[in-house]
């Protein structure tokens, strides 16, 4: 009796593989997905484009992807209602971009004073960031997972040296996020420009500085044409990442398989985008300076205690939004805390006494 049912499960499992191929092709799906980087930018816009590629080829072909960078199918603030409204199917973009439709996007990239890449994404992974991401997605009618990461961002480019507070005061300034609006509270003029457009802006002077991302990237954009004072470690961006943001009914219509195919590409792009960015800033800092006479600078404790002040404000405007704007930043700030306060007793206390043994500041 157990041998006959074997047969009969056998002979069903022939049937079922002579099935499979013309299944598979039947389920295959083209994706488009939009992009708020240039096409072949160095950094972002590279990795937005091995993504894509590397879903594809993940999935062996069964979600096909057609990737258009900023302004070949869309213009690059425009991709959130072209994949909110089902035109596409994603976006690769930084959330923070969104704050005018809810500022409590801006968590889901970076915050001023906030969590660095390796922060977050303990945050985001296993203490209740992305159900938080989730959350605010999905009342736009959006699903993102995160893509890519920068690490410390460089505080920005200007075309004269900020010594104090009052030195910021007047200036023009590109700058998105709550990073702009505490910029704002110190005097600046902020501005909030796709990457393709910042240079043209710096050069005419339109704007009298601009951040961006930090020496790989920034190295190809030639601000130093414009701009000769570039300062390190920014308040504005620590870290956090980038995301690859779908269309929830889209996401939803997807199987098992097919999801795990996405969050698998997604996941290797956003540790090998931090990492190509941490292998290549040194070299190209050295680039900027030696090449193209850029002067390096950092932020006083005077500008540094400015922004903090500036900061809080942010950060209670920001949750007198809303309730759901409260309760992300109830969860980022505490787990800012928790996890914050543990790395500086480890990976800070090393890093400080290596670099200051081994004489590398």
């Amino acid at each position: 009796m157990h041998r006959r049912k074997f047969l009969k499960g056998a002979a069903l499992g022939a049937g079922a593989t002579a099935l499979a191929a013309p299944a598979i092709a039947q389920q295959r799906k083209t994706m488009t997905i939009v992009s708020t980087w240039p096409r072949d930018f160095p950094g972002l816009g590279i990795s937005a484009q091995r993504l894509a590629a590397r879903i594809t080829e993940l999935s062996e072909g069964r979600l096909t992807t057609e990737y258009f960078a900023a302004g070949e199918r869309v213009g690059a603030f425009d991709s959130f209602d072209e994949v909110a409204s089902g035109n596409s199917q994603a976006y690769i973009a930084a959330d923070y971009y969104w704050v005018g439709k809810h500022p409590g996007f801006a968590y889901f990239t970076s915050v001023p004073f906030g969590m660095t890449t390796v922060e977050w994404n303990a945050w985001i992974k296993f203490k209740g960031g992305q159900e938080l991401w989730d959350e605010i997605s999905g009342e736009f009618g959006l699903k993102a997972l995160p893509c890519g990461a920068t690490g410390t961002q460089a505080g920005g480019w200007f075309n004269k040296e900020i010594e104090s507070p009052e030195d910021l005061k007047g200036l023009k300034m590109r700058i998105p996020g709550l990073g702009g609006n505490v910029m704002s509270k110190l005097g600046v003029s902020t501005v909030s420009l796709p990457g393709g457009q910042i240079y043209e802006n710096l050069v005419s002077g339109a704007i009298d500085a601009t951040e961006w991302v930090g020496p790989y990237n920034d190295y190809f954009m030639k601000f130093y044409e414009a701009a000769k004072y570039y300062y390190t470690a920014g308040m504005h961006e620590p870290g956090g990442g980038l995301a690859f943001g779908m269309n929830k009914s889209w996401w939803e219509s997807l199987s098992d398989w097919e999801k795990a195919v996405i969050e698998a590409a997604c996941m290797e792009e956003h540790a090998a985008a931090y990492e190509e960015n941490m292998a290549n800033n040194g070299e190209y800092m050295a680039k900027l300076v030696n090449d193209h006479g850029v002067e390096i600078r950092n932020f006083n404790d005077d500008i540094w205690d400015a922004f903090g002040e500036a900061a809080a404000e942010v950060f209670e405007e920001t949750r007198a939004h809303s309730a759901l704007a409260a309760k992300i930043d109830d969860s980022f700030q505490k787990n800012l805390r928790e996890i914050g306060g543990t790395m500086a007793l480890f990976e800070t206390t090393f890093v400080n006494q290596r670099n200051r043994v081994l004489g590398l500041v």
